[in-house]
């Protein structure tokens, strides 16, 4: 019989999981936090949209079919992709949340969403950040 010893430790994650880790691991691999559920929509609305447009679904209907999401849900989701380039971008990489709620939410996002010009929602992005920030 072999026996290995190597110090572990557990790393918890979402909805009680754990991971097992070494415990020499570098601790600068794992990030801690959870991604921001706003930056998590951003990239399903890519993807929805990618699907779209390649013919992988045919419409709506289909996409919220199988993903089990209403259908105004669905175009809510899809509306993020209206946003300009670097809001969606900066949407992506916003910093992990490590404790309590995202600052930015999909709901605040909404309004930026119906203006189709992109400066004017650029505009509207920097006064909804810089009220986040002085709060």
């Amino acid at each position: 019989m072999i026996v290995v010893r190597q110090p572990i430790k557990f790393i918890k994650q979402a909805r009680g999981r754990k991971r097992i880790v070494p415990a020499d691991q570098d601790s600068g691999l794992v990030e801690s936090g959870q991604i921001p559920r706003v930056s998590r929509l951003m990239a399903l609305a890519i993807r929805l949209e990618r699907m779209l447009r390649s013919g992988e679904v045919a419409d709506v209907a289909e996409l919220s079919m199988i993903s089990d999401v209403t259908q105004p849900r669905i175009s809510q989701i899809l509306g993020l992709t209206l946003l300009a380039p670097d809001i969606q971008e900066e949407l992506l990489f916003l910093p992990r949340v490590l404790e309590g709620k995202a600052t930015i939410h999909e709901k605040m996002l909404r309004p930026i969403v119906k203006v189709i010009d992109w400066d004017r929602q650029r505009a509207m992005w920097r006064r909804t950040t810089s009220s986040l920030v002085k709060s």
